[in-house]
């Protein structure tokens, strides 16, 4: 009888076990090919580093699954996904825009799948990826509108929502993008990281991605210019774009760490606690996996 009760407890046991990892939202992250100088658009490095955070604080809650050097999931592991995270160089040789992987996601995001792009990654073109990045991510960096400037960014406010979740106010230097071209009216849209930049933004002359009219007109008046947002979706999915995250070293900032763990676990469905993604690296920790590069090519 004993031994009957044991055999029971433990079935029950493996089937709860089984059912709380079903119950797990999956988090899919593609990083792209090197690029940059060391320690700038480390997309491998990034992408191991949120894994490792995910897995450090809330292995209960999400399955990471995960992708190097450009390497595009399944089409069957795409549908698992409760969220897509791309962190990679942009333009036209986005890792979305090859071949039909536009229309792969455009499925995905149908269903309510969550979307969120780094750096970067927040830019598609404007003939191809550009209406659905806007749709999708709430925003995203437009050619001829928006711009690529380094500078140090003064977050001294945050908006009320689970991104922001035990995140303090914070300044840190990178190549912040801003003048996004986001959706109609903001709709859906919750601007999470907002900032002036200074007039030092503009010493560039006019072009793709240093500066036109607009722009400038916005710098000159010192409207605050957003640079990490937030959407909800009408089709239930919610979306993230982070324009930071240039420098790798940025991740060694707890705040703005926690920040973008916290729109992953969103984006995903899962909840995100009261205080946050908790998580603490060492120096070695974020040194690792980033990419062999030339100093010589540092810029």
């Amino acid at each position: 009888m004993k031994k009957l009760l044991s055999t029971v407890l433990l079935v029950v046991a493996t089937a709860a076990s089984s059912v709380a990892a079903d119950a797990r939202k999956v988090v899919v992250m593609i990083a792209g090919k090197p690029s940059h100088g060391p320690g700038q658009h480390e997309h491998n490095a990034g992408v191991l580093l949120f894994k490792k955070c995910l897995e450090q604080a809330a292995v209960d809650k999400v399955e990471v699954l995960h992708h190097l050097n450009g390497e595009w999931p399944s089409t069957e592991e795409l549908g698992r996904a409760s969220t897509i995270l791309i962190y990679s160089d942009g333009g036209g040789g986005h890792p979305a825009l090859q071949e039909d992987r536009l229309a792969q996601l455009d499925k995905q995001m149908d269903r309510g799948c969550g979307f969120v792009c780094v750096h970067y990654a927040v830019e598609p073109t404007i003939p191809k990826g550009g209406n659905e990045f806007i749709d999708w991510l709430g925003g995203c960096f437009e050619v001829n509108w928006s711009v690529n400037p380094h500078w140090d960014a003064n977050f001294a406010k945050l908006p009320e929502h689970p991104i922001s979740n035990g995140v303090k106010p914070f300044t840190t230097n990178d190549e912040w993008y801003f003048h996004m071209r986001f959706r109609r009216n903001m709709q859906g849209v919750t601007t999470i990281l907002s900032a002036v930049p200074p007039a030092s933004t503009m010493s560039r002359p006019d072009g793709a991605h240093s500066g036109n009219p607009t722009v400038r007109k916005e710098v000159k008046a010192g409207n605050p210019q957003h640079v990490a947002w937030a959407v909800q979706r009408d089709d239930g999915g919610r979306g993230f774009g982070f324009t930071g995250g240039h420098f790798h070293r940025g991740w060694a900032n707890p705040d703005q760490r926690k920040l973008v763990l916290n729109a992953i676990m969103w984006t995903s469905g899962a909840e995100v606690p009261t205080s946050g993604i908790e998580t603490s690296l060492t120096a070695e920790e974020l040194e690792a996996n980033q990419d062999p590069k030339p100093a010589n090519k540092q810029k």
